[in-house]
């Protein structure tokens, strides 16, 4: 019985025309090899140049953003492991890319997160590349030594809202889901 779960899971995978998932410790070698398997993946689909260029941009800033903002939310060693593990999914799907990802979180940041989030959404094209520069000249890293300017990027790249929740798990802790349309 088990055996099939692993069909059912294939066949999943195959109708919603998943092309990469990963779940597990985000490190620098593995972002090198996700890039290298989206080249090849993307060069038989038999995507545009222009439009690859786009989707490596946002990929890169999708993998930089759960490789640098991965939370340790729990004391528990083998807890941890499990936690600062993420996921990423990405789906070709027609004329669009799909990249999703989730990790882990703090809940006291959610608030101030969702707010960053819902204000990136309502910003014009022409808004966020101000933004985007704005951010730049300030060079103000936060306490991780980014500075912020990922998600605003993405937004920019993608030329799509931003898909986000967050499913809380405990009162300590959340699961943040990020959703990235490229058309």
């Amino acid at each position: 019985m088990v055996l099939k779960d692993v069909y059912d899971f294939y066949k999943r995978m195959e109708d919603e025309h998943v092309i990469l998932s990963f779940k597990g410790v985000f490190t620098s070698e593995l972002l090198t090899s996700i890039l290298h398997i989206m080249d090849i993946k993307m060069s038989d689909l038999g995507i545009v140049r222009k439009k690859k260029k786009r989707v490596f941009h946002v990929l890169v800033e999708c993998l930089q953003n759960l490789y640098h903002h991965i939370e340790e939310v729990n004391e528990n060693q083998e807890e941890t492991l499990l936690e600062k593990a993420a996921l990423i999914i990405v789906k070709h799907d027609g004329d669009r890319i799909v990249i999703r990802t989730g990790n882990y979180i703090h809940n006291q940041g959610i608030e101030e997160f969702t707010e960053r989030l819902a204000e990136i959404n309502t910003l014009a094209p022409e808004d966020l590349r101000e933004e985007y520069q704005k951010k730049l000249l300030n060079n103000e890293l936060s306490e991780k030594g980014t500075a912020g300017l990922g998600l605003i990027d993405i937004a920019r790249k993608s030329k799509n809202k931003l898909g986000y929740q967050f499913i809380e798990i405990d009162d300590r802790t959340s699961f943040f889901c990020l959703s990235v349309v490229i058309e």
